[in-house]
């Protein structure tokens, strides 16, 4: 009797454990496709590496800097302030702050997520 009872509490621990894995698992890719995942993780990529270039320049100049001065000075690994079609736009407050956001400008991309980061290094999506 106690052995069926143990077993019927593994069963159950396993159950459970089952429905929460597959949550997490299909919750990250609800109504996306491979290639809007593959897109998103790559501006976020993108956005890490200009808050990186940023962080640089405050550090060399004393102020952060709009993409077009981090374009001229080099720290930029892509040109221009569209990619994957997303647009890349800098706010800037001089040494204080900045947020660097990337919203989809391709027709073919209706519902994709908006994405930004700041001085804190913390990627947002809405």
């Amino acid at each position: 009797m106690r052995t069926a009872g143990m077993l019927l509490a593994l069963v159950m621990a396993l159950a459970i454990g089952y429905f929460v894995y597959k949550a997490q698992l299909t919750g990250t890719a609800v109504n996306t496709t491979p290639r809007q995942q593959i897109d998103v993780v790559g501006v976020k990529n993108d956005l890490i590496s200009i808050a990186q270039s940023e962080r640089l320049y405050l550090a060399a100049n004393g102020s952060y800097a709009t993409l077009d001065q981090l374009q001229q000075d080099g720290s930029l690994s892509f040109p221009g302030t569209k990619r994957r079609g997303y647009n890349f736009v800098a706010e800037v407050q001089d040494a204080e702050h900045f947020k660097i956001t990337a919203t989809p400008v391709d027709p073919s991309k209706p519902g994709w997520p908006k994405l930004s980061i700041d001085e804190t290094m913390q990627i947002t999506q809405w």
